[in-house]
């Protein structure tokens, strides 16, 4: 079940039915097309575009929806460089990580199974996390880690990942980068609920895919690719995603909040899917008028 599926659907269901009679969705986070294929099971006459620049996530995406034929497209992009051809009534932008992203060692995302310090969203391009520690000074790494973060030890750590650069060369693991990163907290710091590389890890990601900069772009186009009366629906994950999409939908004109403070999981949600334990859902209409 996707995150917050519920709110999501809800939001949905409660538009107008002359938009949901042969309306398009864009999901502008495909991912593994969970949220995709709850909306077009339930809204037969709808149809949707779903954006997502991982291959793998696509190759997945594509098995879970192919019983929705024609009715389903999707597409090799990232959000902020994508431009429909048609309103939409609904976009969905689910900020996570993906479940396979996280549970595939190769991908470098996580430090629970170790992996290739990678990290990548789409592998084909870009400098992986292992590059970007070593192009970085000291300052300029703890300044992403502290940023990004928003990690207090983050000059200690920036020391000793750079330290253990010139003393034993490149990180190869996530594992080891983990174990470092852990090793600058104190003894009873270090077994906490939420893991000390956590952050770190966190900062590194969203350095290396420029997540906040993309972010702030869709944020700026999104409106514009929905009808007058049109929903928007943005998931984020960590609190600088969410000062962003709330801070979008303030300020701009096209947009009339539906959510002042962002929706939540569940009690029963957070039994199943513990993931959803940060997830964080803000809904705005597009404005009639504009």
């Amino acid at each position: 079940m996707p995150v917050l599926a519920n709110d999501v659907m809800q939001s949905i269901n409660n538009l107008p039915t002359k938009l949901l009679d042969g309306g398009l969705i864009i999901d502008a986070t495909l991912g593994g097309g969970g949220h995709c294929a709850m909306l077009l099971e339930a809204h037969p006459n709808i149809h949707a575009i779903g954006l997502d620049q991982d291959s793998s996530a696509r190759k997945a995406a594509q098995k879970r929806l192919s019983r929705f034929g024609k009715r389903v497209k999707i597409v090799a992009s990232n959000f902020a460089n994508f431009s429909p051809q048609e309103k939409a009534i609904a976009v969905l932008a689910d900020l996570g990580v993906s479940s396979p992203q996280l549970d595939i060692g190769a991908r470098g995302f996580s430090f629970r199974i170790d992996g290739p310090l990678d990290m990548r969203m789409n592998q084909e391009e870009g400098e992986t996390a292992a590059e970007l520690i070593e192009k970085l000074n000291e300052t300029e790494l703890a300044n992403i880690i502290y940023k990004y973060g928003e990690e207090k030890l983050s000059r200690r750590i920036a020391r000793r990942i750079k330290k253990d650069l010139l003393n034993q060369g490149p990180y190869t693991s996530t594992a080891t980068l983990a174990y470092a990163v852990a090793g600058c907290y104190p003894p009873n710091q270090r077994r906490g609920r939420i893991h000390p590389a956590t952050r770190t890890f966190q900062a590194l990601r969203i350095a290396v895919n420029n997540e906040l900069n993309v972010l702030e772009q869709f944020l700026g186009i999104a409106p514009a690719w929905l009808l007058p009366g049109g929903v928007l629906n943005v998931i984020s994950f960590h609190s600088l995603e969410d000062r962003l999409v709330k801070r979008a939908f303030v300020n701009d004109d096209r947009l009339e909040r539906m959510t002042r403070k962002p929706l939540v999981a569940s009690s029963s949600e957070l039994s199943r899917n513990p993931r959803s334990r940060s997830a964080k859902l803000r809904i705005a209409l597009r404005h009639p008028y504009q």
